[in-house]
């Protein structure tokens, strides 16, 4: 199944409904001229900080005739501060917006991004002579400059740079936090200020780096990025508990780190990724069927690696774990999706039975997947799932094909 970001809903390929993706409600920048407090019930306001350290202000000096100092203005729009909500019980929001265009519902190539991966710069390296900055892993692959075309004489580090980028992806979202107020005097008299809570944009953000360094084979760069994800979701958990949401999307993250552990061969590392995934997606309620995919492919590939590594009692176990998630959700909502699901894990039960020796339990398996998959009937315009019908109705007859032969034999 095409990976599916864990922090924006993706419609399954058997929807019929599509989605329209959110629109930006980022508020327009007002003038950088700050406007006289008032007396009135108007709320603070407070911009969103520059991650670079531009535009802070200093403390008005006491002398009535002086006016503050400023700092330099940041160069990317940050410290532009937004109008006031006039409402009088209501709090000033913040709203962040990626200078560079890096977040959740849009993509550019900036000059963060590495240009072989698409995805932010990791263990930056640069050409010499041409100078041409890319990601280490990514670099290594070529002789001459991807860009320019020269050749690559030697590639240096440019930590400078990656500490750029490094201090951007911290700065990148804010997490809803109250405004704090050095003068006690007027503590009071203000509103609470809080920046909108953008966790949830920051981890799609993230998670969107690490997909597209993982398509590039970049594996170090996407567990880095899962890695960062992670830890800011375990953060959450640690002071909201474990509600379904986070539940949800740190063992989707932790199945992704699974994934990267597999790619480099780590299949220790990668089971327990995966399983840690299944322990957060069990306390998830069952009616979410986007979830109970993630966990029973989860469960799937803990029964992948326990089969290569010949431990095939263990690999059943976690198919079966697997089946029995895919028949629950059909009682729920029948999908074709769903149904190829449910017969992928019956085929994979069998498999393994019948290399278990149980071959009658094998036969049975086989013959209700195939039943299934013949009785399933597609839109024409589901080509995709009626390729996969046809990939695993092959596989199947061929299983039943061998047990004619050793009959016959």
């Amino acid at each position: 199944m095409k990976p599916v970001c864990p922090f924006v809903r993706a419609s399954r390929p058997d929807d019929t409904s599509t989605k329209k993706p959110g629109e930006n409600q980022n508020k327009q920048p007002a003038s950088q001229e700050s406007k006289p407090k008032q007396e009135s019930r108007e709320s603070a306001i407070v911009s969103p900080k520059c991650p670079f350290g531009y535009g802070q202000e200093s403390k008005p000096k006491e002398a009535s005739g002086e006016s503050a100092v400023v700092s330099p203005q940041c160069p990317f729009g940050y410290g532009q501060e937004n109008k006031a909500k006039q409402e009088s019980g209501e709090s000033a929001t913040v709203s962040p917006k990626c200078p560079f265009g890096y977040d959740s519902q849009a993509f550019k190539l900036g000059p963060f991004s590495c240009m072989i991966c698409q995805a932010l710069l990791y263990d930056c390296s640069r050409c010499v002579p041409c100078s041409h900055v890319f990601c280490k892993a990514c670099l290594l692959r070529f002789k001459d400059c991807p860009l320019c075309g020269a050749d690559i004489e030697k590639i240096e580090s440019d930590m400078n740079l990656q500490n750029v980028v490094d201090r951007f992806i911290e700065g990148h979202a804010r997490i809803k936090r109250s405004q704090v107020n050095g003068d006690e005097k007027e503590a009071e008299e203000r509103k609470t200020v809080m920046y909108e809570d953008v966790s949830l944009e920051r981890g799609a953000f993230l998670v969107q780096q690490a997909m597209r360094a993982f398509r590039a084979k970049n594996i170090d760069s996407a567990k880095s990025r899962l890695t960062m994800c992670a830890d800011d979701i375990r953060g959450q958990l640690e002071r909201l508990g474990n509600t379904s949401e986070l539940c949800s999307q740190l063992g989707a993250v932790l199945g992704m780190l699974g994934d990267c552990c597999r790619a480099t061969g780590d299949a220790a590392s990668a089971v327990t990724y995966f399983e840690e995934s299944v322990n957060f997606l069990v306390k998830v309620p069952k009616d979410d069927l986007e979830i109970t995919h993630t966990l029973s492919v989860s469960l799937n590939k803990i029964g992948d690696l326990k089969y290569y590594d010949d431990d095939l009692e263990a690999a059943r176990s976690h198919y079966f774990k697997a089946l029995d998630v895919r028949r629950n959700a059909i009682k729920q909502q029948s999908a074709p999706s769903q149904i190829i699901d449910v017969a992928t894990s019956l085929a994979k039960v069998a498999d393994v039975d019948r290399n278990l020796g149980n071959e009658d339990a094998a036969i049975d398996g086989f013959e209700e997947a195939i039943k299934m998959l013949q009785s399933l009937e597609l839109n024409p315009e589901e080509v995709s799932l009626e390729q996969r019908r046809l990939s695993v109705l092959q596989f199947l007859n061929s299983q039943m094909e061998k047990k004619q032969a050793v009959s016959s034999a």
